[in-house]
C-alpha cells in the first residue's frame, strides 16, 4: 500500500534531482532536497487536515482533488506564484522575470537581494499570523504543557495575534531604519517597503483565513442540510441520487480544499526564497514536496495512521513560527541556509518522537490497567 500511494512521488523525486543534476550540478541537488524536506515538513497538518476532509467526499471528488488539486498546486502555487513574487517586488512582467530566471543569473539574483526585504517582510508576517493563531488557540491536546496553557490563556484576549504582529512589523522596520541611518541614510526608504509588504502579508492571511472560514461554513451548512434531506427521505422511502449527496457539498468541500491548501503552499513559497533565489529549483523541490504532501493525504485517506501522531501539528507550526522570525531576521542579517532548511526537520522530529513516546505511555497504561481488571476477575 505505501509503495503504491507514494510511487508517482519517488517517480517526481527522481526526475527532479535528476534535473537539478543536470542544471546546477550537485549543489543544485542539495538546495532541491532541503527544499522538498522544507515543503514537506511545513505541510504535514495540511495533510492531516486534507485527509480528514478529503475522506468524507465521494470517490468522485477525491479523484478532481487528487488530479485538479495536484495541478493546481504543484505548477500554480509552486512555480506561478513564485515568478509573480518576483516580478510585483522587481517591477517586472513575469515574462521578463522567467527570462531572467533562465538567462541572466547574476542580474536575477540582484534584483531578487534588492527586493528581499518586502519578500522577507510580507512572508514573514504571513507565517507569523499562521503560527501565533495556533498557539493562542486552546487545544485538548498540548505538546509543550508549560507554554502552550498560559499562551491558550492569553489568547482569549481579541485580536491579540493581530497585535502582537504588527509590533514585531514596526519592531523589525524601525530596527532596519535605524541600522540604515547609521549606514548614511542610502537605505532609509527601505523602511516603507518593510512596512508596506507587511501590511500586505497580514491582510493576505486576514483573506485566505476569512475564504476558508466562509467555505467551511458553507460546508456545514450544506452538511447539515444534506443529512435532514437524507433522512426525509428515509422516512418517505424514496432514495435521492447519490450524485445530489456527493455533489452540493463536497463542491464547497473541494473550494475548502484548495483556498487551505494554498495557505499552506504560500508559507513554503515564501520560506523558500530563505534557501534560494532560483526559481528552478524552487520550483523543482517545492513542486517535488507537493507531490509527497498529496500522496501523504492519500496514504491518511486509506490507513489513517498518522493521525494518532497528534504532536505533528503542533511541530509543525513551531517551524512555521521558526520560519516567521528566520525570515524578518534576513531583512537585515543573513542566515545559513542549512540552519533555516533543518530547522523545521528538527522540530518535526521532535515532535514525532514525542507523539510515538505518547502512544507507548498510552499503550502501556492500557495493558495495566486491563491486567488489573483480569486480576480482580479472577
Amino acid at each position: 500500500m505505501f509503495l503504491k500511494t507514494f510511487r508517482w512521488s519517488f517517480a517526481a523525486t527522481a526526475l527532479g534531482l535528476a534535473a537539478g543534476v543536470l542544471y546546477g550540478g550537485w549543489t543544485a541537488f542539495g538546495v532541491i532536497a532541503i527544499l522538498t524536506v522544507l515543503e514537506i515538513s511545513l505541510s504535514f497538518d495540511n495533510a492531516v487536515v486534507n485527509a480528514g476532509i478529503l475522506k468524507k467526499m465521494s470517490p468522485f471528488w477525491q479523484t478532481i482533488f487528487l488530479t485538479v488539486g495536484v495541478l493546481i498546486a504543484v505548477f500554480g502555487m509552486r512555480l506561478v506564484f513564485p515568478v509573480l513574487i518576483v516580478a510585483i517586488t522587481a517591477k517586472l512582467n513575469p515574462y521578463d522575470a522567467v527570462h531572467l530566471a533562465l538567462t541572466d543569473k547574476d542580474r536575477y539574483q540582484q534584483l531578487v537581494t534588492d527586493a528581499h526585504p518586502a519578500i522577507a517582510a510580507f512572508g514573514g508576517m504571513f507565517l507569523l499570523m499562521i503560527f501565533l493563531d495556533f498557539i493562542f488557540e486552546d487545544r485538548d491536546i498540548k505538546w509543550l504543557d508549560w507554554l502552550e496553557r498560559p499562551l491558550a490563556k492569553l489568547g482569549k484576549v481579541d485580536m491579540l495575534s493581530v497585535c502582537i504582529a504588527l509590533i514585531v512589523l514596526l519592531i523589525s522596520a524601525f530596527t532596519f531604519a535605524t541600522h540604515a541611518h547609521q549606514h548614511g541614510g542610502t537605505h532609509v526608504d527601505k523602511a516603507q517597503t518593510v512596512l508596506t509588504s507587511g501590511i500586505a502579508g497580514l491582510i493576505t492571511y486576514m483573506v485566505v483565513g476569512g475564504l476558508s472560514g466562509f467555505f467551511e461554513d458553507r460546508l456545514e451548512t450544506d452538511e447539515e442540510r444534506e443529512q435532514e434531506e437524507q433522512e426525509a427521505a428515509e422516512r418517505t422511502g424514496r432514495k435521492r441520487p447519490p450524485v445530489v449527496l456527493a455533489g452540493q457539498a463536497a463542491f464547497f468541500m473541494f473550494l475548502y480544499l484548495e483556498v487551505l491548501d494554498a495557505s499552506f503552499s504560500f508559507d513554503g513559497v515564501i520560506g523558500a526564497f530563505a534557501i534560494t533565489n532560483d526559481i528552478v529549483l524552487m520550483a523543482l523541490g517545492l513542486g517535488i514536496g507537493a507531490m509527497y504532501v498529496r500522496s501523504l493525504t492519500v496514504y491518511l485517506v486509506r490507513e489513517g495512521t498518522l493521525d494518532d501522531y497528534v504532536y505533528l501539528e503542533h511541530g509543525a507550526h513551531y517551524a512555521i513560527g521558526a520560519l516567521a522570525v528566520i525570515l524578518m531576521v534576513t531583512i537585515q542579517y543573513q542566515i545559513n541556509e542549512v540552519i533555516t532548511g533543518l530547522v523545521g526537520v528538527v522540530l518535526i522530529g521532535s515532535s514525532f518522537w514525542s507523539s510515538v513516546r505518547r502512544n507507548r505511555a498510552i499503550a502501556a497504561a492500557e495493558e495495566e490497567k486491563a491486567t488489573a481488571d483480569s486480576a480482580k476477575v479472577s
